[in-house]
């Protein structure tokens, strides 16, 4: 099968073109994982994208239902739908992608949310990541590879499901409830979204110690995870994320100052260690 890609993407990268080569047969059809088929939700404008796409992932394993725009997506979850990852295209017909995350916050939709576009600028993963989204891909990476992002996320969150309710964290002011990823500053909800309570759970959880750029990465992503130009890429999304935290803490705080930058290096979280709530 030929790998899917928009006009005018750029090519796949060697490392790309080996992964999904390992993964196909000698027919050239990628042969599907093992374990469940995985319910996706698609929402992109290109009919032709989409129609390509959802055949591709079906392969895959994936049994995907799609969208031109978010308010058809919207729709489709108010008549009591399900699906286990929603996968969202950056620019849509009435407006961003983005947009309509905390929309589905709204409604008590909880679903990992992945960004699949054309426009791979730093600027746009790290607003996408900030806002609570879990992963940010590149189009012309191939739909293998969104696939093996796809499987990644979902399994990490299985893994989370599946282990036993954590112990409230205490650590001054703060307390960090994991059961159901909420931070309290002096008894009020920061309102974090997952993906910063998760960058403060590791920062607590080794409060007093130095915590790298790389590890706050791969706590959001997995352990490699390659993000921005070039090896040292991850460290604009890392410092647009603990700015987004440290505002919000300072809004409910004007004197928060737990947060320690160790440049070139990453953070740490000031307080004493964390002890059992």
């Amino acid at each position: 099968m030929t790998t899917l890609q928009k006009e005018g993407s750029a090519t796949w990268s060697n490392a790309d073109a080996a992964v999904a080569t390992s993964t196909s047969g000698s027919s050239g059809h990628v042969a599907p994982p093992p374990g469940p088929r995985v319910r996706m939700v698609l929402v992109d404008d290109d009919a032709d994208y989409r129609e390509a796409a959802s055949a591709e992932l079906s392969e895959l394993a994936f049994d995907v239902v799609a969208f031109a725009t978010g308010e058809e997506m919207l729709e489709y979850f108010a008549q009591n739908n399900d699906a286990d990852v929603i996968v969202l295209d950056w620019k849509l017909p009435t407006g961003l992608g983005i947009d309509l995350l905390p929309k589905l916050h709204d409604r008590g939709i909880r679903l990992p949310v992945v960004f699949l576009t054309g426009m791979p600028a730093t600027a746009y993963e790290s607003a996408a990541l900030d806002r609570g989204a879990l992963d940010f891909v590149d189009k012309a990476r191939g739909v293998p590879i969104l696939a093996k992002r796809l499987r990644l996320i979902l399994d990490s969150h299985r893994r989370a499901r599946e282990t036993p309710a954590k112990t409230a964290l205490a650590c001054g002011k703060l307390v960090l409830r994991p059961d159901v990823s909420r931070a309290f500053w002096d008894n009020r909800d920061v309102n974090l979204t997952v993906t910063e309570f998760n960058i403060v759970h590791l920062m607590v959880s080794h409060a007093g110690e130095h915590v790298t750029y790389r590890s706050i990465y791969d706590c959001v992503h997995h352990a490699g995870f390659v993000a921005g130009n070039g090896d040292e890429g991850y460290r604009t999304n890392v410092r647009s994320s603990i700015k987004r935290i440290r505002n919000k803490f300072r809004m409910l705080d004007g004197e928060f100052s737990e947060i320690e930058n160790f440049p070139a290096f990453g953070y740490r979280w000031r307080t004493s260690p964390a002890r059992p709530a």
